[in-house]
């Protein structure tokens, strides 16, 4: 009985690893366990236990635990980023203008638009509260993927496809955004040191030396340095993953990035992600009170609407306007209610937008709080909205289905 009950719970655990859902689950629990704690008398143990400290100081690297989990467990998760990104240049979507052009152009839409929305909104206000303009252009793809898994079956691949190319590009501007904005200074030598430490790491992959006693080292030398740099080290696991090969060395083989992508999604989506988001979801909102007069704050509402309408006007009129160009069209079988469905899925920013907002604000700080909240609950909206939309897309997919009308809709 035991036995049974025992590989039913391992069964049940594969395929949730396994899922598009599953790390949008695990991360909601993470999050929803992070507000919980914050908003529970075990609020001083949990400001303590991020708070504190260790590390090495001949290094300087003494640390709260709150950075060490921003700062390097995060590197891991931006490394299977730089990971996806090499392999969706070298033989993804991204390698074919004519394909990448339209979600390409429409993550740089749902960029730009989240962006006006909040620097109007906040505008009035001034102080640092402009410097948050970024929070609100990330898409958060465990979470967006998550949805589409939960509500859209019965919509065509297309669709998945678009919204994965263009949480892919959006994470490829946030990087660029961390690595050119939120950098107050740059260091030279360390910087140096470090391009150095991942030339030799990408030429040491080229030559098929693999060895994590060799590769694994290196890349800790070189995360160290960019941390000494000035740049922010969740860059360094970007460039790590841009220096892995992603070429398959023969026909038939998996290339070495892919490889490393399988093997460390479920840790990156499954353990490091959750564990960053129970870190930094956790706010004090001083109950409902308390709740209510922080939504009333400039900050909060203009990541509200810039998430929740933001995302969905950029990236859907940014596809709109391009569409009408005699060369562009949408996805074949995709509707435009399905496109501004995805649009608002899109607009659920959680993991980049919380570690752009403490870049922007300092961690723990009033504005940094307010920008959680405001994460919290524009991704809450855009996260209903979507799935609402999505859901009554597919019910009239499979209604056209049943009559035989609908050649798009995917069989169950």
């Amino acid at each position: 009985m035991i036995s049974r009950l025992l590989q039913a719970i391992s069964t049940g655990v594969r395929r949730l690893v396994a899922s598009d859902a599953g790390a949008g689950i695990v991360l909601l629990i993470a999050a929803v366990a992070a507000l919980a704690v914050a908003n529970s008398p075990l609020w001083p143990l949990y400001e303590d236990l991020g708070s504190f400290e260790c590390g090495f100081g001949a290094l300087g690297l003494h640390l709260q635990l709150r950075e060490w989990i921003t700062d390097g467990l995060l590197a891991v998760f931006f490394f299977t980023v730089g990971l996806d990104l090499k392999e969706e240049f070298v033989s993804g979507i991204l390698r074919d203008p004519k394909i990448a052009v339209l979600p390409v152009a429409a993550a740089c839409g749902g960029v730009v638009c989240p962006a006006v929305i909040y620097v109007l909104a906040v505008m009035p206000i001034g102080g640092g509260a402009i410097d948050g303009w970024a929070v609100p252009t990330a898409t958060d793809i465990a979470f967006a993927v998550s949805i589409l898994a939960v509500v859209g079956k019965g919509l065509p691949h297309q669709l998945r496809a678009f919204l994965l190319t263009l949480a892919v590009v959006d994470d490829l501007i946030g990087i660029a955004i961390i690595a050119f904005y939120y950098t107050a200074g740059i260091h030279a030598l360390p910087l140096l040191l470090a391009l150095g430490a991942l030339a030799l790491f990408a030429f040491l992959l080229r030559k098929g030396i693999t060895s994590p006693l060799i590769v694994v080292p290196l890349a800790g030398i070189a995360w160290v340095l960019v941390h000494a740099s000035g740049i922010h080290p969740t860059i360094c696991g970007v460039a790590l993953g841009l220096c892995v090969p992603a070429s398959a060395p023969w026909k038939g083989q998996n290339s070495m990035a892919r490889m490393l992508a399988r093997k460390l999604a479920p840790y990156s989506k499954l353990l490091i992600v959750p564990i960053f988001a129970f870190f930094a979801a956790g706010v004090n909102v001083g109950g409902w009170s308390g709740l209510a007069l922080r939504l009333q704050e400039p900050v909060t509402l203009a990541i509200v609407a810039a998430l929740t309408l933001g995302k969905m006007l950029g990236i859907t009129g940014t596809t709109f306007v391009l569409t009408r160009l005699p060369v562009l069209s949408l996805p074949k079988g995709l509707r435009w209610s399905e496109m501004i469905g995805m649009g608002f899925v899109a607009g659920i920013g959680f993991t980049v937008s919380m570690l752009i907002g403490e870049l922007a604000f300092g961690a723990r700080s009033a504005l940094d709080d307010e920008s959680k909240i405001g994460v919290l609950v524009g991704s809450l909206l855009s996260a209903s909205i979507g799935a609402l939309i999505l859901q009554i897309c597919v019910r009239y997919r499979r209604s056209r289905l049943v009559q035989g009308n609908d050649s798009g809709a995917v069989r169950q």
